[in-house]
């Protein structure tokens, strides 16, 4: 590793490039357009601040703690994280843990923090983590396990639904032999853009995981996504995953925080890179009594989430210059490609109607939560309307 200019440098994530037919490349469509974040972190001072109401969807993560849900902050019984001495942590990692049918459970400020730690408890320097090349670990996590872990990712390519396959992941895995990184790890990602993986694809992978001798993570920020619009319980969701990271300050609400989940070793383990990168807090019930109003009010709403998504992209398919698959839409982001030339006038021409959404090209995604209501999805329909009836 070389610091030059002031900038530091990592060595390359995918350090093996085509081996034996892995395909382990960061390349994909997503990342030929510009970056999803990079899209969106920037406020256009064209929203007009006289509207009565801002309709934000960049992104779920955009929502305000309700009233309740700061009540049971208030209210929550505090203690001493670090020493397990919080009563109110305690009590959402035993909820978390036997919600996703894992042994313990450890909280964490974010999402990222949270797989890195489960990253670094699967795998030691110099291993390697088998990911989808449009994974939220590979792609948007800063490269953490290389420049922190030591780690590095072979990102194998990904289906039409952002699916791995066993037999790919089967073709990534590296022979004992000292000239490769050694392999130790599969991450998986479920939902993926929105969209529910296929439980035989994911069990199979697990099955060819424990006869290599490899642990599974998955990377569950939306699962609870996945389960409501699926009707399968998050503990079968996470059965072929040694580990599972599930985020409640998304769909959920909470103002922060994810929780992981995998058995006492692991966990363990994880506890100390948790201290390690500086995510021990001390009184932290405040935060996990907001995940457990969360998860006590906020999980089963989320098909009205997915019902106001799908009810936007029937809409939005009656306008011929944009492109939009409703049956993608399976939980609660919509991906609409509108026609180039009219891609900054749309974001422009939206923003000044008081509504906020990424501005990637070449597909825009619309993301629904709980600050979005049925009037606010009939407004953005309006919207989109009236630019294209100009």
């Amino acid at each position: 590793m070389v610091a030059r200019a002031g900038v530091f440098i990592s060595w390359p994530l995918c350090p093996i490039k085509g081996w034996a037919g892995s395909g382990c490349s960061g390349e994909n469509e997503r990342a030929k357009g510009q970056h999803m974040y990079a899209a969106m972190k920037t406020l256009s001072e064209a929203t007009n601040e006289a509207a009565v109401r801002v309709i934000d969807l960049r992104s779920d993560t955009v929502t305000r703690p309700s009233r309740g849900m700061r009540n049971a902050a208030v209210a929550a019984k505090l203690g001493d994280d670090v020493y397990g001495e919080d009563p109110t942590v305690n009590a959402l990692e035993e909820k978390v843990a036997d919600l996703l049918g894992k042994e313990k459970a450890l909280f964490l400020p974010t999402g990222t923090q949270s797989n890195l730690c489960a990253l670094l408890a699967h795998c030691q320097r110099g291993d390697e983590y088998i990911v989808g090349d449009t994974y939220h670990i590979y792609q948007d996590e800063a490269g953490g396990p290389s420049v922190l872990g030591g780690v590095a990712a072979c990102a194998v390519p990904t289906d039409g639904r952002g699916g791995l396959h066993a037999a790919s992941v089967a073709a990534a895995i590296k022979p004992d032999d000292s000239h490769y990184a050694s392999t130790r790890l599969v991450c998986l990602e479920n939902t993926v853009h929105g969209r529910i993986q296929y439980r035989q694809a994911m069990g199979e992978i697990g099955q060819l995981a424990r006869s290599r001798g490899l642990g599974v993570h998955l990377d569950g920020a939306r699962i609870m996504n996945a389960s409501v619009a699926s009707g399968v319980p998050p503990s079968d969701l996470a059965e072929s995953a040694d580990t599972v990271s599930v985020c409640l300050s998304k769909g959920l609400g909470a103002p922060a925080g994810s929780v992981l989940c995998g058995p006492e070793h692991l966990i363990r383990k994880a506890r100390r890179a948790r201290k390690l990168l500086g995510g021990a807090m001390r009184q932290s019930g405040l935060l996990a009594a907001c995940g457990l109003y969360a998860l006590d009010h906020n999980v089963t709403r989320l098909k009205e989430d997915h019902l106001r998504a799908r009810h936007l992209a029937t809409a939005l398919t009656t306008i011929p210059r944009l492109a939009v698959n409703v049956s993608e839409t399976e939980t609660n982001m919509v991906f609409i490609a509108p026609h180039a030339g009219d891609h900054d006038a749309l974001i422009a021409h939206l923003r000044r109607s008081g509504i906020l959404v990424g501005a990637q090209k070449p597909n825009m995604r619309l993301v629904t939560h709980l600050d979005v209501n049925d009037d606010d999805i009939e407004t953005v329909i309006a919207s989109f309307t009236s630019f294209y009836a100009r």
